[in-house]
């Protein structure tokens, strides 16, 4: 009996920032007081608004299958939000609902990139990015991108990376890992490049779009008009308003794209749960002022993270303008040998402050940039205090 799992299965990366997560519950469930940095998961509860609004649609006997691509009511919501926040006009019939963005993510690899074409992906990029392309066996072209330069993409970067053989460019904004944040006079500079390419569709990830702590709103690529007819927006409901067990994502894109990923998640899925999309109709259509709270928090723990982790030698650090991560260039400890164990890579000290500090970070080396760590500070004040004096300690 052939016990092996498919060659594609094979060849995929496991997620590194799940595989350390499960590192740390491991470390926990022994009795070791693990502090976990590494989900990009917000620590706050699921306003009681919306926990009201699901409570509601089982009430409602909302237990039947939904449409493939989402309820109308929650896709006229949607399409209403991306109005409000980011000036760009959907039709419902440009609009699929998705188990997560990462679904949504996933159906437009499938249903766009055909084999040997090439994906433009600016490094670092989210972990999960790379291996998606592989799958729909397309090609990922990494853009190494530079802490001095915000970890953001160049015109010039762009356009030395497109080949004939180019058919897309993915990027988030704000970015995960590096927290970078195009603004709107930079995203016209990309676009430039782009239209001498008119076959080049773009993926703009903007799923942490509210937790922006800059002086300019959120600038969506889609709303460049020579750019529209070829931009998927991704978007969900996990980072700004804690909903991340919910799974619900979802994407604005020209018709002929939405139909193919309803096509496509009409045999793979179907449509997402039918009571956290109700939820999800009450969050989008509340103002976002109801969410403040934690976006002021997050911005006060960046300021914390980055002053705390300043004192610490070694650590080269930008100040990022949205998401909640910070992704300091560590090099400066490559080749050291601290408590007999040798530093040769980014792995090597994510791995070293889990045993060493008990804190759990994520390696660079799965975003594509093998200088620097994650360090996500979706947890406590108290939590991130305590971490950077155990990582401090275990440095010096």
């Amino acid at each position: 009996m052939n016990s092996h799992p498919s060659e594609r299965v094979q060849k995929m990366e496991i997620s590194a920032t799940l595989a350390m997560a499960a590192k740390a519950r491991e470390l926990k469930n022994e009795g070791k007081d693990i502090i976990g940095l590494s989900l990009g998961e917000p620590d706050f509860t699921i306003p009681e608004f919306i926990k009201d609004s699901a409570k509601q649609a089982i009430d409602e006997n909302y237990n039947s299958y939904s449409p493939v691509d989402g309820y109308a009511d929650l896709k006229q919501a949607i399409a209403l939000k991306f109005k409000r926040d980011n000036g760009l006009t959907y039709g419902l019939d440009q609009i699929v609902v998705s188990t997560g963005a990462k679904q949504s993510l996933y159906n437009v690899a499938m249903a766009i990139i055909n084999p040997g074409d090439e994906v433009i992906l600016p490094a670092p990029y989210w972990v999960s990015y790379r291996d998606i392309v592989k799958l729909a066996e397309g090609v990922p072209v990494e853009v190494k991108t530079t802490i001095d330069a915000d970890f953001k993409m160049t015109p010039e970067q762009l356009r030395a990376a497109i080949t004939d053989k180019t058919r897309m460019l993915w990027f988030s904004s704000p970015c995960n890992p590096s927290g970078s944040f195009y603004h709107q006079s930079e995203l016209e500079a990309l676009a430039e490049v782009l239209n001498d390419h008119p076959n080049i569709i773009v993926v703009s990830d903007e799923i942490y779009e509210h937790i922006n702590f800059s002086n300019e709103s959120h600038a969506s690529i889609a709303s460049i008009p020579s750019l529209y007819d070829r931009v998927v927006t991704v978007n969900g409901v996990s980072k700004a308003f804690a909903m991340t067990g919910w799974r619900i994502g979802y994407i604005g894109a020209p018709a002929w794209i939405a139909k193919a990923c309803n096509k496509l998640q009409g045999q793979v899925t179907s449509g997402a749960n039918a009571i956290a999309q109700r939820a999800v109709i009450t969050a989008l259509e509340a103002p976002v002022s109801k969410i403040d709270y934690m976006i002021e928090a997050f911005h006060q723990r960046r300021d914390l993270v980055l002053k705390l982790l300043g004192a610490i030698p070694g650590f080269k650090l930008n100040v990022p303008e949205g998401a909640f991560y910070v992704f300091p260039d560590i090099s400066e400890y490559f080749g050291k040998t601290l408590r007999g164990k040798t530093i040769n890579n980014a792995s090597d000290f994510s791995l070293y402050l889990l045993e060493e500090a008990s804190v759990a970070t994520v390696t660079g080396e799965a975003f594509g940039d093998s200088n620097c760590v994650r360090i996500s500070y979706a947890a406590s004040e108290d939590s991130l205090k305590e971490a950077i004096r155990r990582i401090s300690e275990a440095l010096s």
